[in-house]
């Protein structure tokens, strides 16, 4: 469904083929609890009865807690999700627990609130906490009290998904010709309020109309009519395909199409990008915002793309202009990325830097 459910899927595929007996409880986008092995890994979805802020709430979640962690060494658990780190709090019993602290709680004021002592004591209670980047740890009120206990352990991909193929290569081909052969920009993700669309948007009504340039927005949500109406109304609609949902596969061919990626997301909600990862693992460069969280970490300004200030569609603008205009920079830059997350961003080095907090953990 997005970047951290493919995180939690590529991790414990990954540990199970070390020899971890990994196995995984989410809640079910449904009322029905299902027990399936999805790629040789043991899922437990509980049924889920509503939403709430976003959360989805399960009842049968609880006990299937309870059931699963008897005699388990690591409860590893995936924050935020309030009621899971509720159900932690009050029936976890692993021999250890540890947490990934993936984002604050941006948004939802009141929630975060009322969230915020439970939060706290789960942090106190942890052995050990995996956070993607040292800016997050520096930045994030929760996590100053507990630094000592944070490592710093960056999502990674499986290159090999991503290297081109004949058959990739055709298909990349004949997205570019369907839109004249002109440079593409790429944005992917969910469309939410924090990843910064609307500002993609405008940057896009900013752009000389003489200058080549169609931008690809692939992924959906709540605000895809709103984006679809400002996209009209700023006279960009001949330049702007809404490609919608798109399976892994087509998404691999808009990344082997595209000549630039950008992700202007507008703050702390996005607290790292992995999708920035897998244009990276494509060769394309960058455009990203500074946040005071992960995505700069990830995206170096001037190494393997361009950051910019978040909210400012003028500036978006210029770095539009400037990579489209000048292809040599997008190979510099591409080149820069491809290099830099073949030597930080794999899977394998995740898992085994994953292991070790796991082994820090249980000598704790």
């Amino acid at each position: 469904m997005g970047g951290i459910e493919n995180h939690i899927r590529d991790l414990a595929q990954a540990q199970r083929a070390r020899g971890v007996d990994a196995r995984v409880l989410v809640t079910n986008s449904g009322p029905r609890t299902e027990q399936i092995e999805m790629d040789g890994v043991p899922v437990t979805k509980t049924g889920r009865q509503l939403n709430v802020s976003s959360a989805p709430i399960s009842l049968g979640y609880f006990p299937w807690l309870w059931r699963l962690e008897a005699g388990i060494d690591i409860a590893h658990a995936h924050l935020p999700y309030p009621p899971g780190e509720l159900a932690h709090l009050l029936l976890g019993r692993s021999r250890r627990l540890v947490l990934s602290y993936h984002s604050d709680i941006v948004r939802q004021r009141v929630l975060g609130t009322v969230y915020r002592p439970f939060l706290q004591l789960l942090l106190r209670r942890a052995a050990a906490i995996a956070v993607a980047s040292p800016a997050y740890i520096r930045t994030s009120a929760l996590l100053a009290p507990v630094a000592d206990k944070c490592r710093v352990i960056p999502y990674g991909l499986d290159l090999d998904a991503f290297r081109p193929t004949p058959a990739l290569d055709d298909a990349a081909a004949a997205l570019r010709a369907r839109h004249g052969h002109q440079p593409l920009i790429l944005f992917i993700g969910k469309l939410r309020h924090y990843k910064g669309v609307d500002v993609l948007i405008e940057a896009m009504r900013l752009l000389d109309p003489q200058q080549p340039g169609h931008l690809l927005i692939v992924g959906s949500g709540m605000l895809e009519q709103a984006a679809k109406r400002q996209a009209a109304e700023a006279g960009i609609g001949a330049r702007t395909t809404f490609l919608g949902e798109l399976s892994d596969a087509d998404k691999l061919v808009a990344l082997h199409a595209a000549d630039l990626f950008v992700l202007p997301s507008t703050n702390r909600a996005e607290a790292f990008g992995i999708v920035l990862l897998e244009a990276m693992a494509c060769g394309l460069p960058l455009i990203s915002t500074e946040l005071g969280t992960g995505t700069s970490y990830v995206n170096q300004d001037g190494v393997s793309g361009l950051v910019i200030p978040p909210r400012d569609p003028a500036a978006l603008a210029a770095a539009l202009t400037r990579l489209l205009g000048d292809a040599a920079l997008r190979q510099r830059l591409g080149d820069g990325a491809l290099a830099r997350v073949r030597q930080e961003f794999t899977r394998d080095r995740m898992v085994t830097r994953i292991l070790d907090l796991y082994h820090e953990a249980l000598a704790s």
